[in-house]
């Protein structure tokens, strides 16, 4: 296909995202879905324009997702405005660490009684299935960083925390399949994979973050120094993380996820109201207003934050719009056994569940939550890149086709079930909570 070709469809999709960007978000809807169905309309089972074999091209696939993640799991940290000491993080580390060992483990149970997996095989499916998503759960995020309602602050938190908690499974069950040194009875997993990984990342994260954001905060404020370039910022400050991360062997998604985190309480917000924060929401100011707010010892933070922010959330939408394409692309090329289909129901009606069950038991969430963040488990790219890791580490061909035709149904169901849902949940969610409130 030509270049002006691409260009064309493209640029088509993107204006027409634009134009009807508001409907949407009033429509059971979800513009993944819009996405996901343009590109099974531009595979190998419509126009064939596109043909991205998960086996042929699965390097760049692990890279294009792998760039989608950080992306995201950076906006994810910029939008939570609590350290991870404050109480609130209990209920989506919770999730996190005890419902997803809970979904791993529930997965693997299922894969050897019913698939016949090994238990190796059985790990792995588990650990790329069981990771929710950032990139493709906006609906459902914080909106704000003094958001701290309960639903959206856990399902956002877990969505952070959850890419980068997998990855100790991921290379468990790779190891169980002989394609990833595990140790003397698995010390060396739980020493680097696990613990070190863990630590190392959220360390690293969090001190670049808090480093980097506060060396920027004190040139503009005290010098007026180092003023604008702050997609420079984002961008520097995501792979700068990440690679410090890799070279240290620690959780690189993590580490980037902290950095997000930490970079958002270098310096608290003002609390005063002035004529000054409402020009800088509007966008209005002048460049001379803009670098007045950029150096401002009180608004530095503040306007360092949305210029970051801002700029990260359109890549965010950006790398959506290309990774869901491609996955639509990629479903012609998986077909799942009439016998295995029962199973992506099961993930969805009884383990997410159970697993958010047992992992939230005691904790202070009322029933609407409870049941909204039990089905809101959503699946998507966090899954392809696992999937595409696994397959460069050395699945056999057989095995690498039985996962990829189990993932892939799990996201396309994913990104339909959950996108009808999400705006009509919701807007009931928020109802009723209003009504209580009276």
């Amino acid at each position: 296909m030509t270049f002006a070709i691409w260009a064309l469809i493209i640029g088509a999709l993107l204006i027409t995202m634009a134009l009807s960007g508001t409907a949407l978000k009033r429509l059971p809807l979800s513009t993944a879905m819009l996405y996901l169905a343009a590109g099974f309309g531009l595979g190998p089972a419509g126009l064939a324009l596109m043909a991205p074999d998960p086996l042929s091209y699965s390097v760049t696939l692990e890279l294009m997702t792998e760039v989608a993640v950080l992306i995201s799991l950076f906006a994810v940290g910029l939008k939570l405005g609590l350290p991870l000491s404050h109480k609130s993080w209990r209920l989506p580390v919770r999730l996190a660490v005890i419902s997803m060992t809970i979904t791993v483990a529930l997965i693997t149970g299922i894969a050897m009684l019913g698939l016949g997996f090994s238990p190796g095989a059985a790990i792995l499916l588990g650990a790329i299935l069981a990771p929710t998503d950032p990139v493709l759960a906006s609906d459902i995020q914080v909106i704000e960083a003094g958001d701290r309602d309960r639903l959206r602050f856990s399902l956002t938190g877990e969505g952070g925390l959850n890419d980068g908690a997998a990855f100790p499974f991921v290379v468990l069950g790779l190891g169980l399949l002989g394609h990833h040194d595990l140790g003397t009875a698995g010390w060396r997993w739980f020493a680097i994979d696990v613990m070190w990984a863990i630590a190392g990342g959220l360390m690293i994260g969090g001190a670049l973050g808090t480093l980097i954001g506060r060396l920027v905060v004190y040139l503009r404020s005290h010098h007026q120094e180092s003023v604008g370039l702050d997609e420079f910022l984002a961008l520097g400050l995501i792979a700068l993380t990440y690679g410090l991360a890799q070279l240290g062997h620690t959780n690189g998604f993590l580490a980037v996820f902290a950095a997000g985190l930490a970079l958002q309480r270098v310096k608290e917000r003002p609390t005063t109201v002035t004529t000054t924060p409402t020009v800088l929401e509007t966008g209005l100011q002048s460049k001379e207003a803009n670098e007045a707010l950029a150096t401002d010892s009180e608004h530095a933070s503040a306007y360092m934050m949305q210029e970051v922010r801002g700029f990260n959330d359109q890549l965010e939408r950006i790398a959506e719009v290309a990774i869901v394409l491609v996955v639509g692309a990629m479903l012609s090329y998986t077909y799942l056994h009439s016998s295995a289909v029962w199973f992506v129901a099961v993930v969805f009606l009884v383990v997410r569940p159970v697993s958010v069950r047992l992992g939230l038991l005691g904790a202070p969430v009322s029933r609407d939550q409870r049941i909204l963040i039990s089905w809101f488990g959503i699946r998507g790219i966090g899954s392809i890149y696992y999937l595409m890791y696994a397959i460069n580490h050395g699945l056999t061909r057989p095995l690498a086709e039985e996962i990829i035709a189990i993932t892939l149904t799990m996201v396309a169901v994913s990104i339909v079930v959950h996108g009808i849902s999400v705006t009509p949940l919701m807007n009931l969610y928020t109802r009723r909570k209003f009504r209580r409130r009276l």
